[in-house]
C-alpha cells in the first residue's frame, strides 16, 4: 500500500511510524508516574479523614487553634516574667573577687584578704581585712559603675578587677 501524501512530502512512512511509536511509549510512560502519584495522594489523602467527617475534622482544626492561641498567651507571659527577672538579676550580686595577702608581712600567712561583690552593673563594694598581731583591721570602699571614689590599694584593686573580669581569670586558672 503506497501513500502519494507521504511521497510527495519526502517522508518514509517507516519513520513516522517509529516516531509514533516512540511518542506512544513516553505517553505510556507518564500516565504510569500520574497514576502513582494519583496513588499516594489518595492513600494520604485517606490517612488525613480516616474516621473522620467534615464536622469533625472542623472540630479538631478548631481544638488545635484554641491551643495554639493559649500556648501563644503562655509564651507572652512567660517573656514577661523574663524581662522582670533579668532586670531583678541585674541588681543582684553575680560577681565577686578575692585577693589574700600578707599585709604587715610579719605574720607569716597570707591571713589578710581584700573581698570584692559587684551586680551585673558593676556596682557593690570591696571589704579589705588586714590581720595583724594586734588585731584585725576592716575596711569597706564602694563601688559604682566598677570605679571607686576612695583610693583603692594594689590588692583591692586586683580583687575588683577579678570580680569584674571573672569570666577571664576563670579561663585563665582552667588553662594553666
Amino acid at each position: 500500500m503506497q501513500s502519494t501524501i507521504l511521497e510527495s512530502i519526502g517522508i518514509d512512512p517507516f519513520y513516522l511510524f517509529l516516531a509514533m511509536a516512540i511518542l506512544i511509549v513516553i505517553l505510556f510512560v507518564m500516565v504510569i508516574r500520574l497514576h502513582m502519584k494519583h496513588a499516594r495522594l489518595k492513600r494520604s489523602y485517606s490517612l488525613f479523614m480516616r474516621g473522620k467527617d467534615g464536622k469533625s475534622l472542623e472540630e479538631n482544626i478548631q481544638g488545635h487553634l484554641e491551643k495554639m492561641e493559649e500556648i501563644e498567651m503562655l509564651s507572652e507571659e512567660n517573656q514577661i516574667e523574663l524581662r522582670v527577672i533579668k532586670e531583678r538579676f541585674t541588681g543582684s550580686y553575680q560577681k565577686t573577687g578575692m585577693v589574700r595577702y600578707d599585709a604587715f608581712h610579719e605574720m607569716g600567712g597570707n591571713l589578710s584578704f581584700a573581698f570584692s561583690m559587684l551586680d551585673g552593673n558593676d556596682n557593690g563594694w570591696i571589704l579589705n581585712v588586714m590581720h595583724s598581731r594586734e588585731g584585725c583591721y576592716m575596711y569597706m570602699k564602694e563601688i559604682v559603675r566598677g570605679e571607686s571614689y576612695m583610693e583603692l590599694s594594689d590588692e583591692e584593686t586586683e580583687a575588683l578587677e577579678r570580680a569584674i573580669y571573672q569570666e577571664t581569670y576563670d579561663l585563665e586558672k582552667v588553662n594553666s
